[in-house]
């Protein structure tokens, strides 16, 4: 797996929600040096497992669209004609 990477303008959105958390929720501010820190370790440590549960999901839809799909095959298979 190649390692989780965001855009400097996601960084910074993300950065900024961290701070908007600390601030709201624990009512402490956090500056832009520890944000990014927070960020890189839910990046580097938690983000695979989302990651996954994002691949689990996807392959849930894709298969439910793949056995609708098989369906949809049989449904169009004729039968010979009886004699």
């Amino acid at each position: 797996m190649q390692p989780i990477k965001f855009s400097n303008e996601e960084r910074k959105e993300i950065v900024a929600r961290i701070q908007t958390y600390f601030h709201e929720e624990l009512e402490h501010q956090i500056g832009d040096i520890p944000a990014e820190l927070l960020l890189n370790f839910f990046t580097d440590e938690i983000g695979a497992h989302y990651y996954n549960r994002g691949l689990y999901d996807a392959q849930a839809v894709l298969s439910k669209q793949l056995d609708q799909f098989t369906d949809a095959v049989y449904g169009l298979e004729q039968r010979p004609k009886q004699r």
